[in-house]
C-alpha cells in the first residue's frame, strides 16, 4: 500500500469522525435543554418491553397476490438486508396493557372477551382500527412514538418463525389442476387450531431473533394494504396508501387479508382461505431523536473503517 493511499484513508476518518461525534453531542445537549421536543413521558407508565432485531439478511415473499391468467402464481422471493435496528414488542399487546386505554376511554372494548384470559394473555377481538387508536394513545402516554410494523418488518424480526406463503407450482405451467391442487393441499394445512383460544405470553415459544409468540393461534395486524398484481397487464401498480386501502394484511402461520373493522375472523372479512384463530396486535416503536444519530454514527464509523480495512486489503493485494 502507498503512503499516499495509506494518509487518505487516515485523513478521512480524522476529519468526518469528530464532525460527526459533533453532530450527536450538539443533539444530546439541544434536546436536554428542551430546544428539541422528543415527547414526555408519564413517569409513572410503563412502557411495553421490547427488543431490537440485530442486523441480518432474510429471504422475503412479496405479501402482493400475484395473478396471471386469472390463476394464482408465487409472489417474488429476495434477499434483503435491513441496516437500521428494528425495535419492536417483545410480546403481543396483552390484556393489560390494552385494559389501560380502555380505561381512559381512548381504546374500546375487545370482542369476546373470555372469563378465564388472564392480564399476561395477549388481547383478542380487536381490529386494525383499533389497534392504531391504541398505538396512538400508547405514545401519548409513554412520550415515545409507536406504529404497526409493515409485513416486511414483521417477517424481519420473527425470522424463522415466518411462513412461506408460496404455491410450489411451475409460474408458466398452463396446467389449471396443478394450482388447484396445490390451492388446495396450502389450505389444508391451514386449517384451524385444535385449540385457539388464547395462551399466556411465552406460550407458543420464541423465534431465533427474540420475538414471542409468533405464529401461535393469534395473527397479528400489519400497516401493509393487500394488493393484487396481474402479470398479464404492463402497469405499474402504486402502493396503495394504508389510509385508503380498507383491507389489510394480518400476518401469522399464513397471511390473512383483513378488513380494518373486523374483529372476529371467523364471522368474515378475509377475502380468501381459511380465517385466523383470532386477532391481535404488537408495535413496533421508532428510534427517538438521540437513538438516530447514535445509530447513524456507528453505521458511519463501521462503514469507514470497514471501507479503510477493505481498500487496504485491496491494495496489498495488488501490490502482492
Amino acid at each position: 500500500m502507498t503512503p499516499h493511499a495509506e494518509t487518505a484513508g487516515i485523513s478521512g476518518i480524522s476529519i468526518v469522525l469528530p464532525l460527526v461525534l459533533l453532530a450527536v453531542l450538539s443533539a444530546t445537549l439541544a434536546v436536554e435543554a428542551g430546544l428539541i421536543n422528543i415527547g414526555r413521558r408519564d413517569a409513572a407508565f410503563a412502557a411495553p418491553e421490547v427488543i431490537t432485531i440485530a442486523r441480518h439478511e432474510f429471504q422475503y415473499r412479496d405479501a402482493t397476490e400475484y395473478f396471471r391468467r386469472g390463476l394464482a402464481v408465487d409472489a417474488p422471493k429476495r434477499e434483503a438486508y435491513v441496516r437500521m435496528p428494528l425495535t419492536i414488542m417483545r410480546y403481543q399487546t396483552s390484556l393489560f396493557e390494552y385494559d389501560r386505554c380502555v380505561a381512559d376511554g381512548a381504546c374500546p372494548e375487545p370482542e369476546g372477551r373470555s372469563t378465564t384470559s388472564g392480564d399476561d394473555t395477549p388481547v383478542t377481538g380487536v381490529s386494525y382500527e383499533d389497534a392504531l387508536r391504541y398505538a396512538n394513545w400508547l405514545s401519548q402516554k409513554s412520550g415515545e412514538q409507536w406504529r404497526l410494523p409493515t409485513d416486511f418488518e414483521l417477517a424481519y424480526a420473527a425470522a424463522d418463525r415466518f411462513p412461506d406463503d408460496a404455491l410450489g407450482t411451475d409460474a408458466n405451467s398452463k396446467n389449471p389442476a396443478l394450482r388447484w391442487l396445490a390451492d388446495y393441499e396450502r389450505e389444508a394445512r391451514r386449517t384451524a387450531s385444535s385449540d385457539p383460544a388464547p395462551q399466556p405470553k411465552g406460550w407458543f415459544g420464541v423465534s431465533q431473533t427474540g420475538l414471542a409468540d409468533f405464529g401461535g393461534n393469534i395473527w397479528e395486524w400489519t400497516s401493509t394494504c393487500n394488493k393484487r398484481v396481474d402479470l398479464e397487464k404492463e402497469a405499474v401498480v402504486d402502493e396503495p396508501d394504508p389510509a385508503n386501502c380498507g383491507i389489510m394484511i394480518a400476518a401469522g402461520r399464513h397471511r390473512a387479508p383483513m378488513s380494518t373493522f373486523v374483529r372476529n375472523p371467523k364471522g368474515g372479512g378475509c377475502s380468501v382461505g381459511s380465517p385466523p384463530d383470532n386477532l391481535g396486535f404488537r408495535l413496533v416503536r421508532r428510534l427517538s431523536f438521540t437513538e438516530s444519530i447514535e445509530d447513524f454514527t456507528r453505521r458511519v464509523a463501521a462503514d469507514m473503517i470497514g471501507g479503510a480495512i477493505f481498500k487496504e486489503v485491496q491494495q496489498d493485494d495488488n501490490e502482492g
